[in-house]
């Protein structure tokens, strides 16, 4: 099937006036695809990109701002890593990139190779409207291979049913699945980086998604700023 990539969707996405401030979000409706556990055609250009990766040393422009953007959330970013650092380092280490589903595995790669943090969710596990705020009191989530992800205080992105996922760690209810038919791909952006090279990274995203996996529709959006209440 043709990709129709490139055009903007109606989608309900928005984040509080506080975090508009200093981050915002863009990313991709992926629609109507087949999850294929392991894609041939990726093992090629990942390992490609692996090794490119582990010739870059410090910290760039981008991890910093990634960083930055942790401290004004009272996070220490040392502690809980950006998801797109936390993969930097271990490939840094000599770790392939990760292979789960080349769906996940295409979100690794433009991930950490733009240095920005990435979601990816079910998109039919999401209920209702999304909306980026700050976790509140004891909120949590059940997260994908690991024990309740606690985002009290933290950027989360929520629907109706509550969170379900923030810039380190996304929640098992949207997870993608072999099941998975339609997907949210969301990056978390600090406003400290230029905005062509995010909307860079949103190109590299939508051409390799119509590459490798092929779904029937590419839709961009971008997140809208809710009106501070009076």
């Amino acid at each position: 099937m043709m990709s129709d990539a490139g055009q903007v969707s109606e989608l309900d996405v928005s984040i509080t006036p506080e975090l508009s401030t200093f981050v915002r979000l863009v990313g991709l409706r992926v629609t109507d695809f087949s999850v294929v556990t392991r894609e041939s055609l990726l093992d090629e250009p990942l390992a490609e990109a692996a090794t490119e990766l582990r010739a870059t040393y410090g910290h760039d422009d981008v991890t910093m701002a990634v960083r930055g953007l942790y401290r004004k959330l009272g996070i220490d970013p040392t502690k809980r890593r950006p998801s797109s650092e936390a993969l930097l380092r271990r490939i840094r280490r000599g770790d392939p990139l990760p292979r789960v589903n080349a769906l996940v595995d295409v979100c690794n790669w433009c991930s950490v190779e733009s240095r920005l943090p990435f979601g990816l969710y079910d998109a039919d596990r999401i209920n209702g409207a999304i909306e980026c705020r700050r976790g509140r009191q004891g909120e949590g989530y059940s997260g994908i291979r690991k024990d309740d992800v606690h985002v009290d205080g933290r950027l989360v992105l929520s629907d109706q049913l509550g969170a379900f996922g923030n810039p380190s760690s996304d929640s098992a209810r949207t997870m993608i699945t072999s099941s998975t038919t339609s997907a949210m791909v969301v990056i978390f952006a600090p406003l400290a980086v230029d905005s062509n090279l995010v909307a860079a990274t949103v190109d590299t995203v939508t051409a390799r998604v119509a590459q490798f996996i092929v779904p029937r529709a590419i839709l961009s959006w971008a997140a809208r700023k809710q009106i501070e209440a009076k």
